[in-house]
């Protein structure tokens, strides 16, 4: 019995030493930089089709007239953005899509706001399956609602003038649903000391919910803002004269049957991504807390 047990000791003894585990922090290091490294490549897989629009446009003719694949134009030419400028009205067309997105952010983003409030903090008969059909109006395209749309913007004398545009975009399904799903947190409590206050509801809404929906407006401006600025379908049907045409329908205007100016296309597609990237720059932390808040409810 002795031994075995010597000889157990021994082999104990010989067996090699299992390995220790690695620091916590040098594992924490290494997943730290797989993580930076994941960002980087999404990144740089985001930014490389405005990179591309940016070397097309640079490209005499475009990189597309010269039969190769590269990564930078053999000659560099940056007078393409003062000839588009002169041939095409670049600048009233960013006026037409600045005038008709700005006040489509106000009456959404006000409409919005309001239809939120009711939604998440009244109780009334039918709330429950008015939400439901509003939420409904999501899953509807464009395409199916196009001709009768066209046809009430015609009967009310509104084609071919910024109305025509603004208006019918004027309530969003989604935007509602965002902003509902947002103040319906809010206290309670604070509302009704408002009331017992004597404050109506107006001011209930002005002094009390909007001072706490800072998130909630940045994240429906900057929403608004880009649908409306991208906008395509519906603009190039009611707009009819170069002079009332946005970004998007003057930049399709350039693609002609027989000649395609991919320099100047990708020039004025260029010069339409600014004001977005302004607008997101302007209200991105907030955009991000409203988003962050807003998915919690």
């Amino acid at each position: 019995m002795t031994t075995i047990t010597a000889a157990n000791g021994a082999a104990a003894s010989t067996a090699p030493a299992s390995p220790a585990p690695r620091p916590k922090r040098e594992r924490n290091s290494v997943g730290r930089w797989v993580v930076w490294a994941l960002l980087v490549a999404g990144a740089l897989l985001m930014f490389f089709p405005v990179y591309w629009v940016f070397v097309t446009a640079i490209s005499p003719g475009g990189l597309a007239q010269s039969g190769g694949f590269a990564l930078w134009p053999s000659r560099v030419d940056l007078g393409v953005f003062a000839r588009v400028f002169k041939s095409q009205p670049i600048g009233l067309w960013m006026l037409n899509s600045t005038i008709t997105s700005v006040a489509s952010v106000v009456i959404s983003v006000v409409i919005s706001l309001l239809a939120g409030y009711a939604f998440a903090k009244y109780r009334f008969r039918g709330r429950d399956a008015i939400f439901a059909l509003m939420l409904l109006t999501i899953m509807v395209p464009i395409q199916v609602i196009v001709v009768p749309e066209f046809v009430i913007v015609s009967k009310l004398g509104l084609v071919n003038s910024y109305w025509s545009v603004i208006l019918p975009s004027a309530a969003q399904g989604i935007c509602i649903f965002i902003a509902r799903q947002f103040l319906v947190a809010l206290p309670d409590e604070l509302i009704e000391a408002a009331r017992v206050d004597g404050a109506g509801e107006f001011k209930i809404f002005r002094s009390v919910v909007l001072p706490m929906s800072g998130p909630l407006i940045a994240v429906l401006t900057i929403l608004t803002f880009v649908w409306r600025w991208n906008d395509f379908i519906w603009p190039l049907i009611a707009l009819q004269t170069p002079d009332k045409f946005t970004m998007s329908v003057g930049l399709n205007s350039l693609n002609g049957a027989y000649a395609h100016p991919w320099d100047q296309i990708m020039a004025v597609t260029l010069l339409s991504m600014i004001p977005v990237i302004v607008v997101f720059l302007v209200f991105q932390r907030q955009f991000v807390q409203g988003i962050a808040e807003t998915g919690l409810k």
